[in-house]
């Protein structure tokens, strides 16, 4: 490795799913103001879908995610990456102990949700969340979202298979065009049960929903990946900044 060429670079965990990370980073270059190349920031992605289903691991029916995860940032690490970014919501569940098990520090996708609703300028109100069953389950956001005074609306279990899972399902078999109308519908009914804004808090779900289409749905939506996309970008212009 040439000791002559310095400065931070981001390591991307993608493969959780594996088009989420490769939208991620398209969505990190077109949200850099740059005035050319040399400009964007410096990535590494390792996007590996081969990192064990996360439901199964969560209720021990499956292999555990820890293992690769930790090899897959050593390896960034290695490769010179100063911060992690994990474009997968489900795999925050895991956060402590990624960050415990990493020598680089790791931004939360929650937390880069909520710095997007303040940049936004929605500080208070209910928020309308969509992900899988098991982060609406275990409360990935509520607990962040509650404790910085906004009030959770979630689906029921019903609404939340038809209109989160099936989306998300569709997305990761490629089907992308049909994940729309059932994405859209669930962020019609948050909307209709009171919502100021919707989380889409899976990273399938920005692909299932996209930004050309939004719009059309009457309420604010906020959007994972983007978020993600921006926290990594705030941190990396702070590295940049001149001590």
């Amino acid at each position: 490795m040439d000791k002559n060429i310095k400065g931070p670079v981001v390591g991307v965990l993608g493969g959780m799913g594996p088009m989420a990370a490769a939208v991620f980073m398209c969505r990190l270059i077109a949200l850099t103001p740059v005035r050319h190349d040399e400009e964007h920031i410096p990535a590494i992605l390792w996007n590996d879908p081969r990192i064990p289903d996360r439901r199964l691991a969560y209720f021990h029916n499956g292999k555990d995610p820890m293992p690769w995860i930790t090899h897959a940032i050593g390896h960034m690490q290695n490769a010179g990456a100063k911060v992690i970014a994990i474009p997968c919501n489900t795999v925050h569940l895991w956060y402590d102990q990624i960050v415990a098990n990493s020598p680089i520090p790791v931004l939360h996708i929650v937390q880069a949700v909520i710095d997007d609703l303040h940049r936004k300028g929605i500080y208070s109100g209910r928020i309308g969340l969509m992900g899988t069953a098991l982060t609406l389950q275990l409360g990935l956001y509520q607990g962040f979202l509650q404790a910085q005074g906004y009030t959770c609306i979630v689906l029921n279990d019903e609404q939340v298979h038809e209109h989160c899972s099936e989306p998300i399902r569709l997305v990761k078999l490629n089907r992308v065009e049909e994940a729309y109308q059932p994405a859209a519908v669930g962020v019609s009914l948050l909307k209709e049960l009171g919502a100021d804004a919707v989380i889409l808090g899976c990273t399938e779900l920005p692909i299932a929903v996209p930004h050309h289409r939004r719009s059309e749905l009457g309420v604010p939506v906020i959007d994972s990946i983007d978020a993600l996309a921006l926290a990594t970008l705030d941190w990396y212009q702070k590295q940049e900044k001149p001590q």
